[in-house]
């Protein structure tokens, strides 16, 4: 082992590996809970949006479709609205179902608890105010939440 300055630098700089590494995986976590929730809440408002008008409007509603779209007979307007709800349905539930089954939202969440906490601990070292034993424990400790993420490279 070196000085306790040098052990410092290096826990320091193994802090900010980590920290970078958590970083860029919220940069791509993040907006891909953020499609799988918009897709989610999209497809279901419009699947309903889709079942509202015939439900609502009764047969002039479908009458009327008919008539703007050209369609053959109301009944066509009742399998493409039919057809579309089942569709935005079903995207919906996949997009719900990917995203809870990955558990991006609990990776995130923990990304960004550990990330601050990283900060937190840097910031401590680095000033003196944690002596080096307790601030590799808790570092380890805040390691443990983010278990999913890869080693970055060492320093």
């Amino acid at each position: 082992m070196g000085t306790e300055a040098e052990d410092r630098q290096k826990l320091s700089e193994t802090i900010e590996a980590r920290r970078q590494a958590i970083r860029s995986f919220l940069r791509t976590a993040r907006p891909r809970q953020n499609r799988m929730v918009n897709i989610s809440v999209i497809g279901s408002a419009l699947a309903a949006a889709f079942t509202v008008g015939p439900a609502a409007g009764g047969t002039k509603f479908t009458e009327g479709v008919q008539a703007l779209l050209a369609l053959p007979s109301d009944s066509a307007v009742w399998r493409v609205l039919c057809l579309g709800a089942v569709v935005l349905s079903i995207v919906a539930a996949l997009a719900t179902n990917l995203a809870n089954s990955h558990g991006t939202a609990a990776r995130v969440s923990a990304a960004e608890t550990c990330r601050a906490e990283l900060e937190g601990l840097q910031v401590a070292l680095n000033f003196g105010h944690i002596p080096i034993d307790d601030a590799v424990q808790l570092y380890q400790q805040y390691l443990a939440k983010v278990s999913f993420l890869d080693e970055p490279a060492t320093v």
